[in-house]
């Protein structure tokens, strides 16, 4: 019996058993059964059965199915036993500290804060929990303020999307455990410096960053470099996002492993002349250093994690060994958190796109060799292709919204925008230096960034650039990806075909 049927089968029991707990609540009481019965079916396979293997591979997926849905009943049980549940529905004062950076919105600041107390009827009582308080933009809140909270407690709500697609607010917000949200509140700082030294710096660092940066570049670039470097898509406008959304360029400002990648793809092929593994190493550290910068939160280092894996499978060619870590990385990130396997679609983008470039890059590049490989054009297209073609069924199972104009968009801006990161990160640094040093570079930067913008403001303008899809059912995306899978499967036997072929033609 090989470790590679043993792996699989553990794998997949533990990843369905959160999966389909993540709807149907299986509890406890499923749980118990089913390893009470894999205890059963393993003594029936080692003393009685014919087909042993069979029957312990069975007896591993059913074992592991049962400790992924305990995993996910442990971490959904968090909200059933919280005190602040007896509140909701009244006016209270909660004193909390912001767990995060806070999130600047067009009107409104969102702050996650973690309770320590909450006052009711002149009574104070301590408890914990996490609440999402919505409040104006002034005054300056930061990691690690300890507040005081007066407002409405309540349960979140779905809501529907742009596109009239029911989004699942409640499950959003519950995958980093917070059940409650305090809408239009009063906040008052009570005192400041509560959080991580670490987290601390790390926000601190980003701050200044982006200081400097809107000071060496006008906007909307510097929002828009600022989104490219760090993620902080939220100081780009409502228009300006739309206008991303309906030219398919949303990626290259989103937290997720894709633009990560495609970042330290451009990195290691601005530096291909370098001699050796020097490309994979700075493209390495570049995302580490991404990590960093964006203050290491959760989902960065899940998609960074994934980018590594990346660079990992370019750099060795060994596809399955890094199917296999890439699962493993997987599954210690739903051991961490089980809800992202449903309801984080960074962690969701971050897998299909990691498995985009690692098979179907190969694929699409066999088609496409008439394009020149001239400053490594072919390979940033083939993964420009890649992935547009692997995660638009899920992008349009997941938000309805299908841009017809996301490959040209792509093609025309993607090329330079590690260009475009380099420099506006280097004009950044000089910044800190010499304002007047930095300026020639921030003009370049600034013209850069303006073309990008301009080509999405020309494309999502387009009367056709988007469509609306509000019916694209589950069973439609699953059966896609299935036929997706069974053409990279051929294409790999394919592959293995010739490889032997070759083999035999050198021996004979």
């Amino acid at each position: 019996m090989s470790n590679q049927r043993i792996f699989y089968s553990l794998v997949s029991g533990f990843t369905l058993g959160i999966f389909l707990d993540s709807f149907f609540k299986i509890g406890f009481s499923f749980f118990l059964f089913l390893l009470i019965f894999s205890v059963f079916l393993f003594f029936f396979g080692k003393f009685f059965a014919k087909e042993k293997t069979k029957i312990f591979l069975l007896t591993l997926f059913i074992f592991s199915f049962a400790l992924g849905v305990l995993r996910y009943e442990i971490k959904d049980v968090k909200d059933s036993e919280n005190k602040l549940n007896f509140f909701v529905g009244e006016k209270t004062v909660l004193t909390g500290v912001i767990t995060d950076e806070p999130n600047l919105k067009d009107k409104s600041n969102q702050l996650t804060i973690e309770t320590n107390s909450v006052f009711s009827s002149q009574s104070e009582f301590k408890t914990t929990g996490k609440v999402l308080v919505s409040t104006g933009l002034f005054p300056e809140y930061k990691y690690g303020d300890l507040i005081q909270v007066t407002g409405e407690l309540e349960k979140p709500q779905n809501f529907f999307t742009a596109t009239n697609n029911n989004f699942d607010y409640i499950s959003f917000l519950a995958k980093e455990d917070i059940f409650y949200v305090i809408n239009f509140a009063e906040v008052k700082i009570i005192s400041s410096g509560h959080g991580l030294w670490l987290k601390k710096q790390l926000f601190t660092f980003k701050n200044t960053f982006i200081n400097k940066l809107n000071l060496l570049i006008k906007e909307p670039e510097s929002s828009f470099l600022g989104g490219l470097l760090l993620g902080a898509k939220n100081s780009l406008g409502s228009e300006l996002q739309d206008d991303f959304r309906r030219s398919g360029v949303s990626h290259i400002v989103a937290l997720s492993g894709y633009n990560i990648t495609i970042v330290a793809e451009g990195i290691m092929v601005t530096l291909a002349f370098l001699p050796g593994f020097s490309p994979i190493i700075f493209g390495v550290l570049g995302i580490i250093f991404f990590t960093i910068m964006t203050g290491g939160g959760a989902t960065v280092v899940r998609a960074s994690i994934m980018a590594l894996l990346v660079l990992l499978a370019r750099s060795t060619n060994r596809k399955y060994d890094i199917t296999r870590a890439l699962l493993l990385a997987g599954i210690f990130m739903l051991i961490q958190n089980p809800k992202i396997l449903v309801f984080d679609i960074s962690f969701q983008l971050s897998f299909l796109s990691t498995l985009a470039l690692i098979y179907v890059s190969p694929i699409v590049e066999k088609k496409i060799t008439f394009v020149t490989n001239k400053y490594q054009f072919r390979t940033l297209l083939v993964s420009t292709i890649a992935t547009q073609i692997f995660v638009l069924p899920f992008i349009l199972y997941k938000m309805g919204a299908l841009s017809l104009v996301a490959l040209p968009t792509n093609l025309l801006i993607l090329p330079i925008i590690p260009l475009i990161m380099f420099l506006g990160f280097f004009t950044v640094l000089l910044g800190f230096i010499s304002n007047l040093l930095a300026f020639p570079i921030a003009f370049l930067v600034s013209l850069l960034l303006s073309y990008v913008l301009k080509i999405i403001e020309i494309f999502s303008h387009l009367p056709f650039s988007s469509i609306n899809i509000n019916n694209f059912s589950f069973s439609l995306i699953v059966l896609i990806y299935l036929v997706y899978f069974v053409i990279i499967w051929r294409a790999q036997k394919s592959s293995r075909h010739i490889i032997k072929d070759n083999l035999f033609n050198e021996t004979f």
